[in-house]
């Protein structure tokens, strides 16, 4: 596991970014990362008001610089390493790009529901470390949910493929498995009262737009 905490680069205006320490990263540079990441933010603003949005940090590789091919390397080389981190630059837990890449691999992996399933844990496990809470709670059991594969039982094994629909949020309260909602869609879950007033918020931010 890993933690840091930096505010490194962070103020608008301030001096340019040392680029041997971690930072927030680019934008762009890792689409299918920041689209999964914004689906679990929308799932964040839902359950938790008043946390602003994760953001993905870039942590350069301890060497110097990028290895090249050497005897039995394969081809090898090391990749900066990027995490789901709070706006301050805080994270906890693992990294969410392929860091040891072979030859011609991509920096991200190319299924969709594989970087939504990686992106979600990874947030889960910095916004539980970080703010010292269970998170997100199902609503009628009060217990932290899980990401899982749709359809998860309670003898799953976290090696088992998943079947390729999209990762959910699940439960194992009440003596039964459930699935509560397909990752990002949390909203749609929440009891009337907290729902009128996430859209309330939402309307209210849409006017001082």
């Amino acid at each position: 596991m890993s933690y840091f905490s930096s505010t490194l680069g962070m103020e608008p205006g301030g001096d340019r970014q040392d680029p041997a320490r971690p930072a927030r990263a680019e934008p762009g540079r890792w689409p299918k990362l920041e689209a999964a990441l914004a689906a679990v933010n929308r799932d964040l603003t839902a359950t938790l008001p008043g946390q602003d949005a994760l953001v993905l940090m870039n942590v350069p590789s301890w060497e110097p610089e990028p290895r090249t091919a050497v005897a039995g390397d394969q081809g090898r080389v090391a990749e900066d390493q990027v995490y789901v981190g709070m706006p301050d630059g805080r994270w906890h837990g693992n990294a969410v790009n392929v860091c040891d890449l072979e030859e011609g691999d991509p920096r991200e992996p190319q299924d969709a529901m594989t970087v939504l399933s990686v992106v979600a844990e990874a947030a889960q496990e910095t916004v539980m470390e970080l703010r010292r809470q269970a998170w997100p709670i199902c609503w009628v059991h009060k217990i932290g949910l899980h990401q899982r594969p749709a359809g998860t039982t309670a003898d799953w094994c976290g090696e088992e493929t998943d079947p390729g629909g999209p990762p959910v949020w699940w439960c194992r309260g009440g003596g039964e498995c459930h699935d509560v909602s397909v990752v990002g869609e949390l909203a749609a879950t929440l009891p009337g009262k907290q729902r009128r007033a996430l859209r309330r918020g939402e309307r209210e931010r849409g006017g001082h737009a």
